[in-house]
Formats: C-alpha cells, structure tokens, sequence
C-alpha cells in the first residue's frame, strides 16, 4: 500500500513570502542595471576628458601659434629697419619718414597690434598705435628695453588698459634691433588679447569653463567677465597643480576637485594644458553634474526602468499581500486596544496560515488578561479600603483616649482637604495630605491618660511630656516604607512660622508645606470644639485668632484658603460673616512672653 502523505492543516507562512518575493524579482534587475551602469559610466567619463583635454590643446596651439606669427612679424620689422636706415638708427635717422611708415604699417597690418614703438640705443624712438602708453606701460617697456641691451626678447605681463567698455588686456612683447653683435635699439609691440578673449568665449558656448593663467597662478584673459586679469585663481585646485609642476608642464593633465562659494561645495573636472612659449596654460573647467550629464541621464533612465518594474512587481504583490496583510491588521488594532486598557478586543479570522492560530492564541491570551486586570483592580480597591479603615481605626483609637476630642481627626483631615482643593494643590499631594492629617496625633497613643485627658492647663513639665507626641507619632509610623511622604505632617503640625513652634523650632521655609496646611486645619478644629480647659469658640472668633497667628505661627496662604473656604459656606458650624484675606501678619492676640497663647492651649492637647 503506498504512503499517504498527511495534508497540513496551515499553510506555513513561509511559503506565502517566498512566493510573493519571486514574483516580484526585483533584485535581479537591480544588479544588472547597477552592472550596465557601472560598464558604462568609465567609458562615458574618459570620453568627458578626452573633450577637455582636445579643447585646451586646441587652444594652447593657437595661442602659441599667434605668438609665432607675432615674433615673425617683428623679425622681419627689424630686417626691414635695418635696410631702410643703413643699420643706422641713431638720432639723426630713428625719425625718418621711411622708418615711420614701416612702423605704422606694422601697427595697421594686424588689428590685434594696439601699440608699437622703435627705439635707438639712447632711448630714443618712434611709437604708433590706438593708445598711448600708461604708467604701468611704461614700466614694462622699461624692463623690455632693459632685455633688448642683454639681446633678449622680452614677453610680458597682462596688462589692462582703458576703463569700462573700453578696457582692453594687452601684453608687451619685444625683440632687440642687432647687427654684428652690436644693440641697434628695440622693437615693442602691444597686443591686444580680444582675440585670445573671442577664442575662450567659442569655447564657453559648450558648457565649458576657459581661461588662460600664467606661471604664477595669475589670469591672462577669461571667457567671463567676472574675472578680472591679474587675478589670483590658485584657489582653483587645476590651477595650483599647474604652478605645481613648474618647467616641469609639459603635458595636458585632467584633475577633479572641490570648488567652495560659501558654505555650498561644487564638484568639478578640469584640465590643463601648457603654453611652453609663454609659460602659460589653458585651462577649462566644468561642474561634475554638467561633465557627467550624459552619465546621470543613463544612470536615470535606468532607475527609471527598474522603477516602473518594481511598481509592476508591486501591484502584482499588493494583491497577493493582502490576504497576509489584512488579518495582520486586525491583530494589530486588537493589540493597540489591549495597550489602551481595552480587554474586550477578540480577533475573529478565518485562514488556515500561522496567522490563524495566532489570532486563537491572542483571543485566548485577552481573556486571561482580561480576568486578571478585573482581579487586579478589585484586589487594589480591597487593599485600599483595607488600608484606608486602618488608618481610621488607628485615628479613632488616639480620639477614643479622650472623648472630647472624638471625630477630631476626620474634622482635620475633612478641613486640610478643603484648604489643600482652595490652593489648587495636585491631587497626589491630596491623597498624602489626606493620610498624614488622618494620623496627625496618632503619636498621643504614647501619652499617659493622666496628661492627656487633665481637664485644667498642664504644667511645664506635663507640656513638655505632651509635646512628645510628634515625634512618636513620627517614630510609630517610620517603619512603614509606604507612610514615608506622610511623616512631616504627624512629626512637623506643631512648627510655627516664626521658629517658636515644635519639637525642632523650624520657621519659614524649613517647615514644608504639608504640616504648613494640616496646622491651619487643626488650629480651626480645636479653637471650635469644646474640651475641659476650653470652652468652643464661635467660628468668626476663631477665624479672627487664626487671621491674627496667619505669619507669626501660621501659613498666611493656608489661612487665606480656610477663610475663603469658610465664605462660601463649604464649613457649616455658625452663620458665616466675609471676612478680609490675610496680606499682611497681624500682632498676636497674647503677649509673645504669655506663658501659654491661645494656639498653644488649643492645638498642643488635640
């Protein structure tokens, strides 16, 4: 009999994403996009540099070229010279009308010639031209007239001349008049650069970055007009590589770097190459994300393709994902609603995958947590009634000892909560205050019955016994870790604001708030209950007394709010009668040196 293989009764989830991940197929492309990219993105950015490196190759050629020609040029001004004067241009023959027409012919042979002079060997000559030299002209003929004696010709620096529109870069260059060895004088021609300034300009039609900078770094002429000849472009990393290399430049080289404007950091690609005769270079540059364009766009359009491939691979999966996404969901809001509190929440799902099971496992798992919360909060209001009734049974055994102070601190702690709600006190402060003002005197469990319940005043030696109470309620109650916030208010209810209080003399700001508002409340309790050394007092008499001890023994803020508690009517003991709140203290009703005031008769027995 064949084997029969048991059907499963789930389908693993498993096998749901693997199908849903080969459908897709999106890794494959990827790579292969990412491979064609990589394949032709070296090819594309040697081809960017083979561009560059012809453009300035191109364009140091020419230049080297018009200097050739202009050298030529000379050459053949001074030969003709020589001829015309018998090489003979001394004072008596430089001013020749032959010499002048060939020297005027020179100057309108060529437009780029701006200005030329022939001069003797004692300085003195002919000149023709458009301009008239300047100051900084003048130097540079100077130094070429200086070359010539040596027998050297002489290219020199870029030089602008004119302003504003008609400002114009020009560059001297010279060679010596000789004959037989001996210096006959000097040939000096100015060149006009706008044609070297047209050349960049064609070449910035293309995108293109061109200018030309000497040895040093400085600019010859550039396409844009930002650029100012002379000035420093070794910020420019090409630039510095060039004025780097020296003598040594021969070749074209192509360099990417960083240019910064700022906080904004450009990448760019240039190159440079030598103009040996001039010891110059022509150098072009160009933003990487323009040099590389052709780059990006291949990088895009493939990004783009495998986009609309991942968006098909999507919406094929979306439709598969839903049956896995859906119960999901359900879980998830089930989830979030237990996290609330909520423990009602059941999942009710019909699928044979793991999700299935799980939503059984989840509706068996909020039961349960749905019982024990139930049993949790019925424990804890159990054990908060529980406790709550020791502390009443507690308070009521100190108030049993002596039956005219029964009910006396439920009346404390019925009046402290009143005063605490009128100061907009937080409600924890109000569940502590609502404790501590419960077991106030429950340190008078400690005192002798002989004391506690004397009907006449105590003598020094019996206060000083009654006094204790504080600091044994205080000592009964330290061991309970939970009562720990509430002992203040048993051991401190006596301090008073001026320091004269009880048991350690704390004043001001020592004495903490809690004891501040049970003293009030305990004060207001037993200067209107009756006892055997006092008879009640009516309740506007006793405000006024507590008005009168707000500053000196009693917090004025806690005083304003059991009189503005009392206005309202909220405390019905007597007919009530609006009183002014406490700003300032008032003197004290008893002399300070009294043996006993009225707060201490009535509150260091209650």
């Amino acid at each position: 009999m064949p084997l029969k293989l048991p059907i499963p009764s789930r389908v693993p989830l498993i096998y749901v994403i693997l199908g849903v991940l080969l459908a897709i197929s999106v890794v494959p492309m990827y790579f292969y996009s990412a491979q064609m990219e990589e394949l032709n993105r070296g090819r594309l950015k040697t081809d960017e540099m083979l561009l560059q490196n012809t453009v300035t190759r191109s364009l140091a050629d020419d230049i080297s070229q018009h200097q050739e020609t202009l050298r030529m040029m000379l050459a053949n001004l001074s030969s003709s010279i020589q001829v015309t004067s018998g090489n003979d241009i001394g004072s008596q023959n430089i001013e020749a009308p032959e010499l002048r027409a060939l020297l005027e012919n020179f100057v309108s042979s060529s437009n780029d010639i701006a200005y030329a002079t022939v001069l003797n060997a004692d300085a003195k000559g002919i000149s023709a031209g458009r301009i008239e030299p300047d100051a900084f002209l003048q130097r540079e003929l100077e130094r070429a007239y200086a070359a010539a004696h040596e027998g050297r010709g002489y290219s020199g620096q870029p030089l602008v001349v004119g302003g504003g529109k008609a400002a114009r870069t020009v560059m001297l260059v010279s060679v010596p008049i000789m004959y037989g060895g001996r210096f006959l004088g000097m040939i000096g021609s100015v060149v006009d650069q706008q044609f070297l300034i047209r050349r960049l300009q064609e070449v910035s039609h293309s995108g293109l970055m061109p200018y030309v900078v000497d040895s040093q770094g400085r600019l010859v002429a550039a396409a844009a007009p930002e650029y100012a000849t002379g000035q420093d472009m070794n910020n420019f990393d090409i630039v510095r590589s060039f004025v780097g290399e020296g003598a040594k430049a021969q070749l074209a080289a192509t360099r990417e770097f960083a240019v910064r404007d700022g906080k904004k950091k450009t990448q760019m690609l240039g190159t440079y190459s030598p103009v040996s005769a001039l010891d110059w270079a022509v150098v072009v540059q160009k933003p990487q994300d323009e040099a590389y364009r052709s780059i990006f766009e291949m990088q895009r359009t493939g990004r783009l393709l495998a986009l609309l491939a991942v968006f098909l691979s999507v919406g094929l999966s979306i439709f598969s994902a839903r049956k896995i996404t859906s119960p999901l969901e359900v879980l998830a809001q089930s989830s979030r609603a237990i996290a609330r509190g909520d423990f009602t929440q059941r999942v009710h799902l019909s699928t044979r995958t793991e999700i299935g099971e799980l939503a059984a496992t989840f509706n068996t798992m909020s039961e349960e947590l749905e019982q024990f919360v139930e049993d949790l909060k019925r424990a804890a209001e159990e054990n908060k009634a529980l406790f709550m009734g020791s502390i009443q049974m507690l308070a009521g055994a100190v108030d049993e000892k002596d039956p005219y102070t029964r009910g006396h601190s439920d009346r404390v702690t019925k009046y402290s909560l009143m005063i605490a709600r009128e100061m907009k006190l937080d409600p924890g402060f109000l569940e502590i205050l609502r404790v501590s003002a419960q077991l106030h005197d429950v340190g008078k469990i400690g005192i002798e019955d002989r004391i506690l319940k004397k009907p006449g005043a105590l003598t020094t030696e019996e206060f000083e016994i009654m006094k204790t109470h504080t600091t044994k309620g205080a000592n009964i109650l330290r061991p309970v870790p939970q009562l720990r916030e509430m002992l203040p208010g048993i051991e401190l209810h006596h301090e008073a604001i001026n320091g004269r209080g009880y048991p350690y003399g704390l004043k001001d700001a020592e004495i903490p708030l809690l004891p501040r508002v049970i003293a009030v409340a305990d004060t207001f309790d037993a200067l209107t209950t009756s006892r055997p050394y006092q008879k009640a007092h009516d309740p506007l008499d006793a405000l006024k007394i507590i008005r009168d001890l707000s500053g000196k023994r009693l917090d004025p803020t806690a005083v304003n709010a059991l009189m503005a508690v009392y206005q309202r009517g909220e405390i019905r003991i007597q007919k009530h009668l609006t009183l002014a709140p406490v700003v300032e203290p008032v003197m004290p009703v008893v002399p300070p040196d009294a043996p006993a005031d009225p707060l201490t008769i009535a509150t260091g027995r209650t």
